[in-house]
Order: C-alpha cells, then structure tokens, then sequence
C-alpha cells in the first residue's frame, strides 16, 4: 500500500490549484483528495469530484463520530474537511494521497501523518501581486478580495511549519520545483 501523501496549502490565488492539477499530470499514481463540505453544490460542481456535499447536520455527526482527519467551521454552520476514509479509498486503491487544501488543515494532516506526508507552502511573491492575481481572476467583489488578502497575510505567517515553502513568481518554475520534491519524496 502506498500510505504516504502530499499536502499542498496556499493562501486563495497563490497558484496552489494550479499546480496540484500539474502534480496529478506529472505522477498517474498520485490521487486528488475530495473534501466533504456543507455548504450547497454550485451548478459547476460535481458530487464527490468538486466536493462530497453533505448537511450541516450530517457533517456534526460525524464530527462527532470521528470520521474526519480535519475540519473547519468557515463560516456559522458552513463546514469543510477531510474524511478519513477518502484517504482509505485512495490508497486501497494502490495510489498516494494528494491535498489541495488550507493552510491550518495542511499543517494538522501532517501533525497526524509526520513522515509520511510532504507539506508544501505555495508562497505569492508579495502581497501587492496575489492581490492583483485575485482581481484578475474577476470571481470576487472588492469586500471578498480585502477578506482573502487579510487571510492571506495571516496564512502566510505559517509558511515556515511546512516541510517546503516554494514561491511562486513563476508558474512553470514552481511546478518544476514541485514535481521534483514531490518524485523525490515518493519514489526515495
């Protein structure tokens, strides 16, 4: 079984979907992680490829059921998080886990799973840049971005609990960059 995972966080628009998407490319038997989430599915989303959506309800049952690796209250009663056996499935499957997930979620699979896991910091060149990055992405109002870069600011403060921290001021760089701690990590 391959029972080892890569954790990928970033602040919202530093490229960290981005570069995930090359990941699953670069390695067949790397595989993306769906989060479970409350929230209502959107009309581009897929059950159980966008997200696993589930009630407020069900999501505290198991909670309280200890069913999740990790999980968030975002907003009042809007939840996300990581189901344990998602990450089963994966790997019963032969296939490494992979995460595109938040900063503070990042940090507590890999608390959990220590040398098994690569947690890599998907840092923005500078504040001013994943600022203009937010605005050109045109899915924000002016409020939501000055909310996004206010986390962000904080999220950044964790870069260095991660095993890696990559900038990226350059998308096929901090991919390269990527794919090779990712090869040298899984294949060691």
């Amino acid at each position: 079984m391959k029972d080892m995972l890569v954790i990928v966080s970033a602040p919202s628009g530093a490229g960290k979907t981005t570069i995930v998407k090359k990941l699953l490319e670069a390695f067949p038997d790397l595989k993306f992680s769906v989060s479970a989430c409350s929230r209502p599915k959107r009309i581009n989303e897929t059950e159980g490829l966008d997200y696993y959506f589930i009630s407020s309800e069900e999501f505290r049952k198991k909670i309280i059921n200890n069913e999740f690796l990790e999980w968030q209250e975002v907003y009042k009663g809007s939840y996300y998080g990581t189901l344990k056996n998602e990450v089963n499935r994966i790997w019963n499957q032969n296939n490494y886990v992979i995460f595109d997930i938040d900063v503070i979620g990042g940090l507590n699979i890999k608390k959990m799973y220590n040398d098994k896991a690569l947690s890599i910091f998907i840092m923005p060149p500078s504040i001013e840049l994943l600022e203009e990055r937010l605005r050109k992405r045109l899915t924000d109002n002016e409020e939501s971005i000055k909310i996004r870069v206010e986390k962000a600011r904080k999220e950044m403060e964790f870069a260095n609990n991660f095993d890696n921290i990559i900038v990226n001021d350059d998308i096929s760089k901090a991919t390269g960059i990527a794919i090779s701690l990712v090869k040298k990590f899984l294949y060691k």
